[in-house]
C-alpha cells in the first residue's frame, strides 16, 4: 500500500504484525494500539502496550516480540467483532528504544487474517528520518465497515508525544521545587472577642483518587547488557510477576535424536513455567507442575505457580509470582522452562520472558533462535547480594543426557544439588 491508501478488512480477529530487520546499532521498537471515540482515548485504559497488553473489551491484545533469522516481529491480535460501538478509530504506532526510526532497517506494518494467516494489507517503509514514534496505519468504520489506511506520522517526542497528543495522561518523574527562604514570622494581632463556634455541617466524603497514569518506562535485558538491578529500580517489595508466552511457526519441526533430522511437532504443545529456589536458611526446592509442586506465596518458598497455560497467549501464557516482601529469605531463583509435551526442542518456537515488579519498571527478553535439541531453557537467575536483588537474563538452552531429566539437567548446570524423582501433572 501507498501512504494515504486505504482498503477494506473484514470484521474478524486480525493479526497486526510490525517488523524490522535487526543488527548492530539498529534500534528496539514496540508495538502500541490506541482506541479513539471522536480522536481522543476515553481513558488510559485504551492504550494497549508492553504495560498494559490487554485491553478491558478484549478485543486488543498484545501477543508480543519475536525474533528469528536477523528479523524482528511485534504483534497485536485485534478482533474487530469485539471493539465497543464507541471505538470509532484504532490506531496502530511504534515507538523505538535506543535511536530514530531512521535507523530501523526494512520497517512494515502487516494486517493478517487470524484464522487464515492470509495477509489482508501491508505497508512498507513509511519514510522515517529522526522520529522516535510512529504512526504506521490505523483502523476506522466507514458505513458499518472497517477499512484500514497506511498512515506513516512520525513523532520526534517518542511514545510519550505519540500517547498524550491522543489523551493519555503520561507517568512524569516529579521534580522538587526550588527552595524559598523562610518568611518572618508574622506579629500576632490582638485577640478578638469569639463567639461559640456554630454547628457545622457534616463533610461530604472526598473524591475518589485518579487513576494513576500509564508508566511507559521498561527494562530490555540483551547479550550485551543481561542484567539489572531490581534494588536500583526500585522493585524490592510487592508481588514479582513472571510471564512466558510463546508462538509457535505454523512449519514447525523439532529434533529427532538420532542425526539432528526434522521430525513433525504434535499440536498439543505443553510448555512449564519452573524455577529452582535456594533459601537463605539453606533450605532448596523446586516450584512447578509437575506433581503440584505450586508453592506457597504467604509462606516458604514465596513463590506460587498459576495454573498450566498451552496458549502461550501474553495476556494468559505461563506465570510465577515471588513475594519480595520476603526478599531477606532469598539466596537464589532460578527460573526455567521445560517441553512437557508436544514437541522434541525448542528449535523454532519463539518465546519472550517479562518479569513486572510491583514497584518499578518492567523487565523483559526474548530468547535467542535455538539450535540445539533442547528440552529444557534457563530463562532468568534472581540473586540477592548483601540485600541486592540482581535479575541476569540466562536464556541458556539445555540438552539433557539419554535418561536424564530435564530438571536434573538444569539443576547440574547451576549446581543446585537436590535429589530428583519421576513425577506427573
Amino acid at each position: 500500500m501507498l501512504k494515504g491508501s486505504n482498503t477494506p478488512v473484514p470484521t474478524a480477529a486480525l493479526r497486526v504484525e510490525w517488523g524490522w530487520r535487526t543488527g548492530p546499532g539498529v534500534p528496539d521498537a514496540d508495538a502500541s494500539a490506541l482506541l479513539l471515540a471522536s480522536g481522543k482515548v476515553r481513558s488510559d485504559a485504551d492504550f494497549v502496550f508492553y504495560n498494559q497488553p490487554t485491553h478491558s473489551s478484549g478485543a486488543v491484545r498484545h501477543e508480543g516480540k519475536r525474533t528469528v533469522g536477523g528479523r524482528v516481529t511485534d504483534t497485536l491480535l485485534i478482533d474487530l467483532a469485539r471493539v465497543e460501538p464507541a471505538i470509532e478509530t484504532i490506531v496502530l504506532a511504534a515507538s523505538s528504544d535506543g535511536g530514530p526510526f531512521g535507523r530501523v532497517p526494512d520497517l512494515y506494518i502487516e494486517v493478517q487474517d487470524a484464522a487464515q494467516g492470509a495477509a489482508v494489507a501491508r505497508f512498507d517503509n513509511p519514510g522515517a528520518t529522526d522520529e522516535t514514534a510512529f504512526v504506521l496505519g490505523e483502523f476506522y468504520r466507514r458505513q458499518g465497515a472497517w477499512k484500514f489506511r497506511a498512515v506513516g506520522q512520525g513523532y520526534s517526542s517518542g511514545l510519550e508525544g505519540l500517547a498524550t497528543d491522543y489523551g493519555i495522561t503520561v507517568d512524569e518523574p516529579q521534580q522538587a521545587a526550588p527552595a524559598m527562604a523562610p518568611a518572618p514570622p508574622p506579629v500576632p494581632p490582638p485577640a478578638p472577642y469569639t463567639p461559640p463556634p456554630a454547628p457545622q455541617p457534616v463533610a461530604p466524603p472526598p473524591p475518589a483518587a485518579p487513576p494513576a497514569p500509564v508508566r511507559l518506562t521498561k527494562v530490555t535485558l540483551t547479550k550485551a547488557a543481561p542484567s539489572v538491578s531490581l534494588t536500583k529500580q526500585g522493585g524490592t517489595s510487592g508481588a514479582l510477576h513472571v510471564n512466558l508466552n510463546w508462538q509457535v511457526r505454523k512449519q514447525f519441526s523439532g529434533w529427532s535424536s538420532k542425526f539432528g533430522r526434522p521430525t513433525a511437532m504434535h499440536s498439543d504443545l505443553d510448555l512449564d513455567l519452573c524455577a529452582l529456589y535456594e533459601l537463605a536458611d539453606g533450605s532448596k526446592g523446586v516450584v512447578q507442575a509437575l506433581g503440584n509442586s505450586f508453592g506457597a506465596l504467604h509462606q516458604p518458598p514465596y513463590i506460587h505457580l498459576d495454573g498450566d497455560d498451552r496458549t502461550g497467549a501474553v495476556s494468559t501464557g505461563e506465570n510465577l509470582t515471588v513475594n519480595l516482601d520476603h526478599k531477606e529469605a532469598f539466596r537464589r531463583i532460578l527460573i526455567f522452562v521445560t517441553i512437557y509435551q508436544g514437541a522434541r526442542s525448542f528449535a523454532e518456537l519463539n518465546a519472550s520472558v517479562t518479569l513486572r515488579p510491583q514497584h518499578g519498571a518492567p523487565i523483559e527478553f526474548s530468547l535467542d533462535e535455538c539450535t540445539v535439541p533442547s528440552l529444557v531453557c534457563a530463562l532468568a537467575l534472581i540473586t540477592n547480594s548483601g540485600g541486592d536483588l540482581v535479575v541476569q537474563r540466562e536464556a541458556r538452552y539445555l540438552v539433557p543426557d539419554r535418561g536424564v531429566s530435564p530438571q536434573r539437567t538444569v539443576d547440574h548446570a547451576y549446581g543446585w544439588g537436590m535429589n530428583w524423582t519421576p513425577g506427573r501433572k
